[in-house]
């Protein structure tokens, strides 16, 4: 009875190991696989360089051509070969073949270094601006708020480059009106200041908007002509602080380019604003793009 219990755990041991046989044959393959891929790897990198001059040096060993050089091999041959040969006869020397091949100059590796040093370029002059920018963002943020702006004046960086925004009411104008109100001149004496300080020369522009009430009067037409007037008048004040004619432009967009609802009075607030933009020379990449 012992003998036979010892022969069926036997069997059974035999049955458990030729079932996990299939195994040895999977990892065969999955080596196999990995080795084949490895291979396919290899040879899908191509030096284009190593290839052209390959390609040159074929070309020239096949094309038939032998070069001058060398005395004859009669001088080294044996002495029935000597005596079997037409003295008149002129044997050209054998000498290896040594193609004038250029030297390769990787034309893709160059050129693909010269633009990598670019985007570094870029890169570090689009990183220097920023911190240009921050450094001006945060002066003028600053000086809004200890003249109590807070709410109405606000700098901030954008794609567009560094943006003060100046909500007009009790500010920079009355209603309806583009003369600047006499308790805006400290504010826009401090971002002529600001333009001045800037040593990368940004180009600037004053930009106007409206809310969507209509207007229409005999001095303005239209929102368009009120939001163009009240840059214009901003622009002429930082003129005439030494802001460089040559950096300065202005843009009127009326009640276009809202930035709250004009469904309400807070809302319609917000919208009625002048922005100045100190533009970027060396644009980001757009991260929504």
């Amino acid at each position: 009875m012992a003998r036979g219990s010892r022969r069926r755990g036997a069997d059974g041991g035999g049955e458990h190991e030729s079932g996990e046989r299939w195994l040895l044959t999977y990892s065969d393959m999955i080596t196999l696989l990995l080795a084949l891929f490895v291979v396919l790897f290899s040879i899908s990198s191509v030096n284009i360089s190593k290839y052209v001059s390959l390609q040159q040096s074929l070309k020239a060993a096949f094309s038939g051509a032998i070069l001058n050089g060398g005395s004859s091999i009669l001088n080294a041959g044996a002495d029935s070969t000597a005596r079997n040969s037409p003295n008149n006869t002129v044997i050209p020397a054998i000498v290896p073949l040594t193609p004038t091949v250029p030297k390769p100059t990787d034309r893709g590796a160059q050129a693909s270094q010269a633009q990598i040093n670019a985007l570094l370029k870029e890169a570090q002059n689009a990183s220097q601006e920023n911190s240009d920018f921050l450094a001006l963002q945060h002066r003028l943020n600053a000086y809004a708020q200890a003249h109590g702006w807070a709410n109405q004046v606000k700098a901030q960086i954008n794609q567009q480059g560094l943006v003060v925004t100046v909500l007009t009411d009790n500010l920079l104008f009355a209603s309806g009106q583009d003369a600047l109100e006499p308790q805006s001149y400290p504010l826009l004496t401090e971002i002529a200041t600001l333009i001045n300080l800037d040593v990368e020369d940004h180009p600037v522009v004053v930009e106007g908007y409206t809310d969507n009430v209509p207007i229409a009067d005999s001095q303005f037409p239209s929102n368009w002509w009120l939001s163009s007037g009240r840059a214009n008048v901003v622009l002429q004040y930082l003129l005439d602080r030494g802001v460089p004619a040559a950096r300065l432009s202005s843009q009127g967009y009326g009640e276009e380019h809202p930035v709250a609802s004009n469904a309400t009075p807070a809302g319609r607030a917000q919208n009625r604003r002048v922005e100045v933009v100190f533009e970027r020379k060396y644009p980001v990449p757009n991260p929504g793009a």
